[in-house]
């Protein structure tokens, strides 16, 4: 990766969504406020939100949360497993950079930290003068990638330093995106100690309504899956497509994966493996979520053998795609 100019540099920044700072209740809290206060997230009138945000979610919601990252937090490091792998795939990504390159890459969160603020003034006391932002979400949704680009417009508007700026596209057609996906995938199914008879593919779920608004996620979701299937190997199992992570009372959109992995012991289906290609990083969605709370949901209605798939993470795959997809967005720009 070497895009050598006479200007100044081109910044790079990778953001995903968020962690808290620690597993204990008040970063977490601090964390699900900063999050549920996004009115991308909960587009509800502020009327009605707030007082339900801070009169019972806040207080409440994350003693459960805070439980949860607990079981995948990663002590060792002292860190979420998503900061950690992000970190981990910008490092392998410089670690692989021509040392002349004019490339900065930096990471940071939408909620939590390092923060994208602290980031963008990063890359501008590097002596950046073109900025690149990419939201690590394959599929677009409102609530994800568009929330990273209005923070990162709103960082800009209050600053004196305005450079060209590039967003990146949604990767649910990225050739080498998909093609490491896949490989990914089949690696992972091949490594089992069991033979599925099913491969789910659990996308994080959305309210209806943000579709019935225009949001394409849903749309996106069937992209990827449709991409995935062109490459599927016919040794492999049939998929299904679910979503996950239903929050709040209100309809979201279907299949849930529980309700799937409720049935599928009743259809046959007792052996399951399940993949998460909304995520490029594991997170508490799959390690907790998916891989501890739906897997003793799972076993508990007749379920045998019950895996979930690694997200690509730092692991060459990943980085060979994130490098791809970072020269892809840079291209031309010099």
């Amino acid at each position: 990766m070497n895009h050598k100019s006479d200007r100044g540099k081109s910044g790079v920044l990778l953001v995903n969504l968020g962690t808290p700072d620690s597993p204990e209740y008040w970063p977490v809290r601090r964390y699900l406020s900063q999050f549920l206060s996004d009115r991308r997230v909960i587009d509800l009138p502020g009327f009605l939100w707030k007082p339900i945000l801070h009169g019972f979610v806040l207080p409440l919601r994350p003693f459960r949360s805070s439980a949860a990252y607990k079981k995948i937090w990663m002590h060792e490091h002292d860190e979420s497993p998503l900061r950690w792998y992000t970190d981990q795939q910008v490092k392998k990504i410089r670690a692989r950079m021509d040392p002349a390159s004019d490339t900065v890459i930096e990471f940071a969160m939408r909620y939590g930290n390092p923060s994208i603020e602290s980031k963008i003034e990063a890359l501008r006391d590097q002596n950046c003068d073109r900025l690149c932002v990419i939201a690590l979400f394959p599929q677009y949704s409102s609530t994800t990638t568009a929330t990273i680009y209005d923070e990162v417009f709103r960082i800009l508007g209050r600053m004196r330093w305005q450079p060209p700026v590039r967003t990146g596209r949604p990767l649910i057609d990225h050739p080498t995106y998909i093609d490491c996906l896949c490989r990914s995938l089949k690696q992972g199914l091949d490594n089992l100690e069991f033979t599925p008879d099913r491969l789910i593919l659990s996308f994080h779920g959305l309210p209806t309504s943000y579709i019935r608004k225009g949001d394409p996620y849903y749309t996106h979701c069937q992209r990827t899956t449709e991409e995935i299937n062109k490459h599927h190997d016919d040794g492999h199992p049939a998929w299904t497509l679910a979503f996950q992570s239903r929050f709040g009372p209100v309809k979201w959109i279907e299949p849930h994966t529980s309700d799937v992995l409720k049935k599928l012991p009743d259809d046959g289906a007792r052996n399951v493996a399940v993949a998460s290609p909304a995520f490029i990083s594991d997170c508490i969605e799959t390690l907790e979520e998916l891989d501890i709370e739906y897997r003793e949901l799972f076993m508990d209605h007749g379920g045998e053998h019950y895996a979930v798939l690694p997200c690509l993470n730092d692991s060459e795959l990943a980085i060979e795609a994130l490098q791809s997809i970072i020269e892809i967005e840079l291209s031309g720009w010099t």
